[in-house]
């Protein structure tokens, strides 16, 4: 049962409930073995902390930043301020000096705890352009501290300022003051537009948001759920505080990219992700599927039909399944999806809530008849995360971004456009209020900049209303939509959509190197490197047909009818992605115009 109350003292009540119960798994900065900790011992780290910050001379309402991975000492420190009324700002790891530099000026950041050697390098180099800034606290004891640098402290030495709580009274009395209109986060966006953004959070909105998802989402203390976006992003920071708050053993994952394998090692039961994850495994299981001999093909797609009968045909509508479908469904769920489960580690799977971008009908529906229980669900971080969810034993419909949690009040304007009102809603961006008059209107609802639509109780996103491509010829273009079609297969890693003021559609696709180069090499097709591949007429005939094929439901205008395949990624580095590695299209028009230019030579 959830335990509900503020969250400065959640760890804390959590503590007197389970005790000498885990609380949380996770592995230090570059260890290999998995570690647990305690309810009581997670109590102890936090009052510590809430004690070292008022010995630091941390104020009511002041804010703390967090520049760091995933890892315990960032939930200490966030609990920690917490218990002092503290506001606590998280930055991205991989966050540019001059993004912190911004933030950290913005907001007045006093205090800067980081995480590793790259983002300590990054605080002291921009230390002495931020007036405000007073102290550098490291997790990673292995960072190597400049010897110029008498700002900068370990987060040992800092935890001793807090050691035997000698401020202890002060926080229960800190306690005591903490209402749900105080801020608790300043979460700012990754700017896939222009200008980061600091959406202000209050506990009011996350006691709201908390109670709002333990009533659709079957989280238990039983479930033992692990990390897998960084908890800067407010859906895996909501996540997280509703695992927690419902007693659940938190795992956490500080690299992402090492996830699969630590979902081998710990078996979690839960996990939020983003489409791309479960892109990634259904293009892998295809991958199987496609080397198999033709009798285990053929087991195995009969295996998936059944599934998608049961799950999605039956089970999805409300409808039983007959009986003979339900004992083959038991019998290929024994024999063959279990495996699949049991190769990601998901023995024993309970939810997976999924948001952030457009999931794709084939990756829903496969995900759904393995007998994984995808949660897909819609928000922003101005929602404090999540607007709508599907709900287990209800109804959902393939493509839908689920029911609107309780509370909330969804309207869609006359332009097709998603408008926000309720407990949940920020209050707006922090010291932007010319901004703040352009994002609600008259009646206080908060203009997301989605186009949706409700039917039969479900919500249906289009397409973000600035996101909508217009063609020379004056057709609008989805391009999120298209794009997430067409990285279900398994040649394609990364696709940016052309489409915008001009006359048919286009695109610039980086491939699935080491599949491409397999292909290649099946193929008789010579290459020495991944410019001969991206140049070579037979790969690109291949990917053509493959891409014929996805489309084939779409309208003749949404095709894409050129494309060119980059031999490089993406990036952050290169300002072509966000912190969340969502596209920055103005940024790849800019960086890739001879490209997409010559695309549309005749």
């Amino acid at each position: 049962m959830q335990t509900k109350c503020h969250l400065s003292m959640l760890i804390h009540e959590q503590a007197k409930k389970y005790g000498q119960r885990a609380a949380l798994t996770y592995r230090s900065f570059g260890s290999e073995t998995w570690r647990t900790i305690s309810w009581n011992h997670f109590s102890k780290r936090v009052k510590e902390v809430s004690n070292a910050l008022l010995n630091l001379g941390l104020k009511p309402q002041e804010t703390i930043g967090v520049f760091s991975q995933n890892c315990v000492e960032y939930l200490y420190t966030d609990f920690g301020a917490f218990g002092v009324r503290g506001i606590s700002i998280p930055f991205y790891a991989t966050s540019s000096e001059q993004q912190i530099q911004y933030m950290i000026h913005d907001a007045g950041i006093r205090f800067l705890f980081v995480g590793e050697q790259e983002q300590y390098d990054k605080a002291h180099r921009i230390f002495a352009l931020c007036p405000t800034l007073e102290r550098i606290i490291i997790y990673d004891r292995s960072v190597r501290i400049s010897t110029h640098d008498p700002h900068a402290l370990y987060f040992g030495d800092f935890l001793k300022l807090g050691e035997g709580l000698p401020r202890q009274t002060e926080v229960e009395a800190l306690w005591a003051q903490a209402n749900d209109d105080d801020l608790a986060n300043i979460l700012y966006t990754s700017g896939t537009t222009g200008d980061s953004k600091g959406v202000m959070l209050t506990y009011g909105q996350f006691a709201a948001a908390l109670k709002a998802n333990d009533e659709c989402v079957p989280l238990t203390e039983k479930d033992r759920v692990i990390d897998f976006l960084p908890f800067t992003h407010i859906f895996e920071r909501g996540w997280a505080f509703l695992a927690l708050s419902e007693g659940a053993q938190l795992i956490v994952n500080t690299y992402p990219k090492e996830i699969q394998e630590s979902m081998r090692q710990t078996h979690p039961t839960s996990m939020s992700s983003v489409p791309r994850f479960w892109e990634k495994v259904y293009v892998g299981v295809q991958e199987q599927i496609d080397n198999a001999g033709p009798l285990k093909k053929k087991i195995f797609l009969n295996a998936l039909k059944v599934g998608r009968k049961h799950n999605i045909e039956y089970l999805s509508r409300g409808k039983r399944p007959p009986l003979s479908l339900q004992l083959q469904y038991v019998l290929v769920n024994k024999t063959i999806f279990s495996l699949i489960r049991k190769e990601l580690g998901l023995e024993n799977a309970n939810i997976f809530p999924t948001a952030g971008a457009t999931v794709s009908p084939e990756v829903e529906e496969f995900v759904h008849s393995i007998g994984i229980n995808m949660i897909v669900g819609y928000g922003l971080t101005e929602s404090l995360a999540t607007v709508s969810c599907d709900h287990l034993d209800e109804r959902y419909t393939v493509g839908s971004v689920g029911r609107p949690i309780n509370g909330l009040q969804i309207k869609i304007s006359e332009e097709g456009e998603v408008l926000l009102k309720g407990p949940t809603i920020t209050k707006g961006y922090y010291n932007r209020e010319a901004l703040n008059q352009q994002a609600f209107d008259a009646d206080g609802f908060f203009h997301t900049g989605d186009a949706g639509e409700l039917k039969g109780g479900e919500l249906f996103l289009k397409e973000r209303i600035k996101d909508l491509f217009k063609t020379s010829n004056g057709k609008y273009i989805a391009p999120q939509a298209l794009e997430s079609k067409l990285l279900v297969d398994k040649f394609v890693d990364q696709i940016a959509v052309i489409a915008d003021e001009h006359k048919f559609v286009s695109a610039l696709i980086v491939p699935e190197f080491r599949l491409l180069e397999d292909y290649a090499r099946e193929h008789h097709i010579a290459f020495a490197t991944r410019e001969d591949l991206c140049a070579n007429a037979d790969i690109h005939k291949m990917l053509m047909e493959r891409i014929e094929t996805l489309q084939q439901q779409l309208a003749s205008y949404e095709k894409i009818k050129r494309f060119t395949l980059l031999a490089h990624h993406f990036s952050m580095e290169s300002g072509e992605l966000t912190n969340t590695l969502k596209l920055k299209r103005a940024v790849i028009n800019k960086n890739y115009k001879d490209v997409i230019e010559k695309m549309y030579e005749e």
